[in-house]
């Protein structure tokens, strides 16, 4: 069905339905809606050409994208300093134990895992810049104070609320995302801020090459990289809460027009905006939602792998017979291998119309990257043998985006987005609490508990890439069936899912039927009414 909805869309036009402009106002929309639909409401609808709808995406792009771009590096560049200073004495310098170097990696997660409901109820009522700016300042800060941290408690107490603070932005980062971006637009966007673990991987290791060599007296190795990550942190949080507007409807830089044009082009996801109140129906179908469910364990299932492999990933290099430096350096093409697999992928995805196909052949990579790693010899020959294989598993950071990105299309009304983002991430961290603790430095140098248990997750992975755009099939011929039933159309173009190349075309055939159709009441548009996607009839499903 979707590549029926998909043609028709392609032949349809544009993903945006403007209409005509009004010398009225429209009516009050009810105080329950999105409140995109009283922004619509209070300014009146518009037409606006391509060009116009193009520039106003182009300032979207320039002004919003960096700011999410570096708030996701710098959680991610903070959240890896321990791997990164792994290899530089601190289980020496802070006396730790093998199994508390595990849960210094743990705990983190287990303070992201706890405070994400209370992430989703912050990111529905408060204003998101803000939310996240102030996030960012947070972690930054801890990150920071980390090297006045010589033992085990305190290392894993400031852990602790490290991730209190990036409990925030990965959701914040997907909210921001689904606010912004049309459908057809999010894979790709999301696949970018994603892409910054493997800038990290780059930018942390030269960093760490670096610094490692710094030699004191007076400070171990480090702290000085605790100290550098965490300052240059909290200078980006402050200039992210001067940058980043709360919404389209609040975004200063833009003018008025441009502000209407900005949250009329996202009238068509279906989704809503932002609503600031918090629906406690919306919850209570994020949790009897079963494609939600089916993502849960995706997420958890590939955490798992994940967690394992970022913690342990440049102990592994080293018991492959490289030095504490080769091992860092031999760990920077891991970053530009996730940043082509991540936008590659998304590309893909985005082309084909198929995620889940795709993250089913994603997964077979590291599926033969571990293979390898079980099997192959710990000899001086075969170190390129291993390194392919490690640089394999490592295809694994393109799925965690992929799996983001398909449940944030598939998911409406703002707070059940919120609240199925912060399921999202609470399997992300309850899969990257349990990776971890599979390995131990006793199973040196085969580490194989925690190479099996990621083959089972990688098979798991592949299979559900499979199902689910099975059971999103069946959801959609059920929406078909509610709207035939209401006297509606049963197959409807998914106008969110167009690609910008074909919208100018057919935008002056568009606007001539817009003018020639009924007014259209924005208090009957389900686009902007802060409905659940299962309860929206018009809501169509992508795979």
């Amino acid at each position: 069905m979707a590549d029926n909805v998909s043609k028709s869309a392609a032949d349809a036009g544009d993903a945006i339905t403007p209409v005509a402009e009004h010398s009225e106002r429209a009516h009050p929309v009810s105080s329950r809606a999105d409140k995109a639909a009283q922004f619509i409401a209070e300014h009146g609808e518009v037409t606006f050409t391509y060009e116009e709808e193009r520039q106003v995406l182009k300032r979207i792009d320039v002004r919003i994208l960096p700011l999410i771009l570096g708030a996701y590096f710098f959680q991610q560049l903070d959240k890896s300093s321990l791997s990164y200073v792994s290899i530089f004495g601190i289980m020496e310098d802070a006396h730790l134990k093998s199994i508390e170097y595990s849960w210094l990696g743990s705990i983190l997660y287990i303070a992201q895992l706890i405070f994400q409901p209370l992430a989703a109820f912050l990111l529905v009522k408060l204003p998101t810049g803000k939310v996240i700016g102030t996030a960012v300042l947070g972690w930054g800060a801890c990150a920071a104070i980390m090297a006045a941290c010589t033992n085990f408690s305190s290392l894993l107490a400031m852990r602790f609320l490290l991730g209190s603070f990036e409990a925030m932005i990965a959701p914040s980062c997907l909210a921001v995302t689904q606010m912004w971006w049309r459908r057809s637009e999010q894979t790709l966007r999301a696949s970018y801020w994603n892409a910054m673990n493997g800038v990290t991987f780059i930018v942390g290791s030269l960093v760490t090459y670096g610094l490692g060599h710094v030699m004191s007296d007076k400070i171990y190795r480090y702290q000085t990289i605790f100290i550098f990550c965490g300052v240059c942190t909290v200078i980006f949080g402050a200039a992210f809460l001067v940058f980043m507007p709360d919404s389209p409807m609040e975004a200063k830089y833009l003018n008025e027009r441009e502000r209407v044009i900005a949250v009329e082009r996202l009238r068509a996801n279906q989704m809503g905006v932002a609503s600031r109140q918090w629906k406690w129906d919306h919850v209570k179908e994020t949790f009897t939602d079963v494609k939600t469910l089916l993502w849960f364990i995706l997420i958890v299932a590939i955490s798992i792998a994940s967690g394992g492999i970022s913690t342990f990933g440049n102990l592994i290099l080293k018991d492959f017979g490289f030095t504490n430096f080769n091992a860092i350096l031999f760990s920077m093409p891991t970053g530009v291998i996730q940043i082509v697999m991540i936008i590659g992928s998304a590309w893909i995805a985005t082309r084909i119309g198929r995620k889940g196909v795709v993250m089913t052949g994603l997964a077979c990579f590291p599926t033969v990257g571990t293979v390898l790693m079980l099997t192959v010899p710990r000899t001086e020959g075969n170190k390129g043998v291993l390194l392919l294989g490690y640089y394999l598993v490592q295809c694994l950071g393109a799925i965690t985006p992929m799996v983001y990105a398909w449940s944030a299309q598939n998911t409406g009304g703002d707070t059940k987005k919120k609240t199925s983002s912060a399921m999202m991430f609470m399997g992300m961290c309850t899969g990257n609490i349990i990776g971890p603790l599979l390995y131990n430095t006793k199973d040196a140098p085969l580490y194989r508990p925690g190479l099996i248990a990621n083959l089972i997750m990688f098979v798991i992975v592949g299979v559900l890439g499979l199902l689910i755009p099975m059971y999103l099939m069946v959801l959609n011929k059920w929406h078909a069936k509610k709207r035939e039933e209401l006297g509606k159309q049963a197959n409807i173009v998914d106008e969110s899912m167009v690609r910008r190349k074909d919208m100018q075309d057919s935008k002056a055939v568009e606007i001539e039927q817009n003018e020639q159709a009924p007014t259209r009441n924005v208090e009957d548009d389900n686009g902007l009414n802060d409905l659940p996607d299962l309860r929206n009839e018009d809501f169509i499903y992508v795979y």
